[in-house]
């Protein structure tokens, strides 16, 4: 096990204690959203969500002596299906694209679709750190999509990039899905490809998830993130001395043998029939172990103990009760968000060999230990590692995130198309043989 940066475990107890303050959302959003996952992780049932001919507006062309930037808008197809869960602000998509004056082919006219990571808001860091960088160096155009809750889509009650519930971020990663394939059919219109997807982070997640729902080949490059978004908000962080057994720290990493998680996936699953389920247990709780007196606190602690002896006689010896219960409530949590945002749970690329993936070797933000590889789930994908945590990663490795876009994009001209992206002047500087 590669050891976790430390400056990641920092920012996360920085970031995570401001998401989520207000719960997980109303009830009846959540039964939404569950049944609707069910329909937009399965390719064949979600291409049809989205029109071919789907409205565009570009509003704003502004040319330069190398490219051209365009603004545009669009209503969000997930109001199409869902407007009761997504907020005022966040009903309009917004984007930019950077275009060349010229491309280097007429057949071929690659363009990637940036997805934000957290804290990106409006377009400037990708527009100046990949979009411009990639036009350069590769000929490879960029749309920049401003993500739900995020810049001039942001909810007027909601500060900076925390999101008030759970059902936010599940909103949020269902609206991007739609809103890409909306923009795929737009770049087909024009004359686009091979159209590509990416992002970093949070980003690079939502890149995976609207890029399976794609139903031709196209190349996808998810950086600094993995298979699932719930280890960035259930994965405890504890130190390694917390727990002395290796059999605890599987549980921490992977509670998939856990009943809290199986719970939890269960839950979402069977929503609102599971929330009656989960009442009468809290009811036959109370009435087992009510709420204890200073007279009888001893007495109902000694069968609360008894009762975690009996499950799990290793547990009691490592946990008290209350971290065993704040354990079982993360696992029940992570069964929730992995049915929703688990790569495992949506239909894999149609081509899974044209992805790479950049990951971090030493990322503690999006933690890898226990979870299933992506390489697992797409079969073929290139894995690539950096020797770095998230946040380093983050901040000096965008040109390594660039190569990894060029070269998925050239795998998939050469496969596709029978020819490069590359101009003869690229290629050089590359060192690329023709």
């Amino acid at each position: 096990m590669s050891p976790p940066s430390k400056l990641d475990a920092i920012y996360r107890s920085i970031m995570l204690a401001k998401f989520f303050t207000k719960g997980w959302g109303k009830p009846e959003n959540l039964k939404r959203l569950f049944a609707f996952r069910k329909v937009i992780s399965n390719r064949e049932t979600c291409r049809h969500l989205v029109d071919p001919e789907y409205p565009i507006i570009i509003d704003k062309v502004e040319k330069y002596p190398n490219y051209q930037l365009l603004d545009g808008h669009f209503l969000s197809p997930f109001v199409n299906h869902l407007p009761e869960v997504v907020p005022e602000e966040s009903r309009i998509a917004r984007f930019q694209i950077l275009l060349p004056s010229t491309w280097n082919s007429e057949v071929v006219r690659p363009i990637c679709l940036h997805l934000a990571g957290t804290g990106d808001h409006f377009y400037w860091r990708r527009r100046m750190l990949m979009a411009r960088p990639l036009l350069k160096e590769a000929g490879i155009a960029s749309i920049l999509l401003e993500n739900p809750f995020y810049g001039s889509r942001k909810p007027k009650t909601q500060k900076r990039s925390s999101l008030h519930n759970v059902s936010d971020i599940f909103v949020m990663g269902g609206c991007l899905i739609l809103e890409s394939l909306a923009l795929f059919h737009w770049c087909e219109k024009q004359g686009f490809g091979p159209l590509g997807i990416s992002g970093i982070s949070m980003g690079g997640h939502m890149a995976s998830l609207a890029g399976c729902s794609w139903h031709k080949p196209i190349p996808i490059i998810p950086c600094l993130s993995w298979t699932t978004a719930s280890q960035v908000f259930t994965h405890l962080g504890f130190p390694p001395n917390f727990f002395p057994s290796d059999e605890i720290w599987k549980m921490l990493h992977s509670p998939e043998e856990s009943c809290a998680f199986k719970a939890g996936v269960h839950f979402s699953r069977n929503y609102p029939s599971s929330l009656d389920h989960i009442e009468m247990l809290q009811e036959q709780n109370k009435s087992k172990y009510p709420t204890p007196s200073s007279s009888n606190m001893g007495q109902n602690k000694t069968v609360l103990h008894s009762e975690i002896a009996q499950n799990n006689e290793k547990s009691k010896q490592l946990m008290n009760p209350s971290e065993l219960s704040r354990l079982e409530a993360l696992n029940f949590m992570r069964g929730i968000m992995d049915e929703c945002t688990h790569l495992g749970n949506f239909t894999p690329p149609v081509d899974p060999s044209l992805s790479i993936v950049v990951t971090a070797e030493h990322d503690a933000y999006v933690p890898r230990d226990g979870i299933k590889s992506i390489g697992d789930l797409w079969n073929g994908c290139d894995i690539r590692y950096i020797d770095a945590g998230h946040i380093t990663a983050f901040l000096f490795n965008h040109g390594v995130f660039r190569k990894a876009i060029i070269d998925a994009f050239e795998k998939t001209a050469q496969k596709y198309y029978g020819q490069s992206i590359l101009s003869e002047r690229s290629k050089i500087e590359r060192g690329i043989k023709s």
